[in-house]
């Protein structure tokens, strides 16, 4: 998304990220009549407009009823529901609100959100970043994801625009260098789901599309959103040598670390998620891999408005304008604009494939099939699950909305 966040509510975000990652309670801030006769629309949040991945939904929900011209007050918000019985419990009193759409933006939601799903037919729930909808037997159970794996395809090779610059100005210090030559970039992950998994995999093949001699180190902090533990996580990465910090993690943690470390003459640089990162690393920040989620809202919000049904499954990412970057940073390496617009047309038109095999190795070697797990269970023998590689990529977002993509690459190295 191409909104720049203001200075007040970036300083609002570093006093308030910490308390945001905490479970709190749920709290609805419509009045639950809302419009007589209207279509009235249930959110359930991991965070609030403080933290960057639930900000990013709540401008793209406003967006889209702005789009549709549904009032504010039909649109009911439950804000910090964390991954429990609580989400059940949020659905359910929106539903008795009278919502006939209700979504939530978290994984771990899921579960809740399709119990609620089967207890009451004739509302739709929306499960993000889901994948059970397509196996769960309920027409009104949906799943809905960004092929942001590509906007982070995008932000690496900012990243990797970067690093060939420093390198060809001799400006990459030893300390970044591993035994081998590589200039070592890491990432701060949240947790080692696949959605995760895919995203570094795909900044890390994108900054690798433009310097080759890479090797990445992913440090999780078992959390979505903590402050704190992010930028334990970035300081760590950048005392191993990392020159450049990426994230799937959503508080300003890591790029505010990669700030403070440039301040002190660090040759370092950020790569954030969701939102523009600019306010709190005006130096650091190259760009976010961000998602246009008003693009899903007024699809779904229009077609439940209109009668039809919601795609059991939906993805998609340049080709819609689903996904794209923040602002680019000041510091970015010449010509960056340039190359980010030419990948960014190759991913749109199908030219260029994220995870094409070509690009990478497991213990050395291609891969040319790989079965991917569509129900759940772990159980690769199942009929469901499919062989996601054919004509040389993996294609990610096909089968399910959610990311499948939990391939171990080589250059990679997860710490803990």
């Amino acid at each position: 998304m191409k909104k720049v966040i203001n200075l007040f509510l970036a300083a609002v975000m570093m006093l308030s990220l910490a308390a945001c990652g905490s479970e709190g309670g749920t709290q609805s801030t419509a009045a639950d009549e809302g419009t007589d006769g209207g279509l009235k629309i249930g959110v359930i949040l991991i965070g609030d407009e403080n933290e960057g991945y639930s900000y990013a939904h709540i401008s793209g929900i406003k967006e889209a009823a702005a789009n549709l011209g549904i009032p504010d007050e039909n649109i009911l918000w439950k804000y910090s529901v964390s991954e429990d019985a609580g989400c059940y419990d949020a659905a359910m009193d929106l539903v008795d609100a009278g919502c006939k759409l209700v979504i939530s933006n978290s994984y771990g939601h899921q579960t809740y959100m399709q119990q609620a799903a089967q207890e009451v037919p004739d509302v739709t729930f929306v499960s993000m970043t889901g994948d059970t909808a397509s196996v769960s037997g309920l027409p009104n159970f949906k799943n809905a994801f960004t092929k942001v794996f590509q906007s982070r395809y995008v932000s690496g090779v900012v990243a990797g625009m970067k690093i060939a610059e420093l390198d060809a100005q001799g400006a990459i210090p030893e300390k970044s260098l591993d035994a081998d030559g590589n200039v070592r970039i890491g990432y701060v992950g949240a947790y080692p789901y696949a959605e995760v998994v895919s995203g570094y995999t795909a900044f890390y093949l994108g900054a690798k599309s433009v310097y080759d001699k890479l090797t990445m180190e992913v440090s999780y902090t078992n959390s979505w959103s903590d402050l704190t533990a992010e930028a334990e996580a970035a300081n760590a990465l950048l005392s191993d040598g990392c020159i450049i910090i990426g994230q799937h993690a959503d508080s300003t943690g890591a790029p505010s670390a990669v700030q403070a470390a440039y301040e002190k003459g660090e040759t370092v640089f950020s790569v954030g998620y969701n939102v523009d990162m600019l306010s709190v690393a005006p130096d650091a920040a190259l760009t976010s891999a961000a998602n246009n989620w008003s693009v899903y809202y007024t699809y779904a919000i229009g077609a439940v408005l209109n009668g039809e049904e919601v795609a059991t499954n939906w993805a998609a990412g340049y080709e819609s304008d689903a996904v794209r970057l923040t602002q680019l940073g000041p510091n970015v390496a010449a010509g960056t604009a340039e190359k980010v617009a030419e990948v960014e047309e190759a991913l749109g038109n199908g030219s260029l494939q994220v995870f094409d095999t070509d690009s990478f190795t497991v213990d050395g070697k291609k891969i040319e099939d790989y079965t991917i797990d569509l129900n759940g269970d772990y159980d690769t023998d199942d009929e469901e699950d499919q062989n996601a590689i054919w004509d040389g990529y993996f294609h990610e977002s096909e089968f399910r909305a959610a990311p499948s993509f939990d391939i171990r690459i080589d250059g990679i190295i997860e710490k803990n």
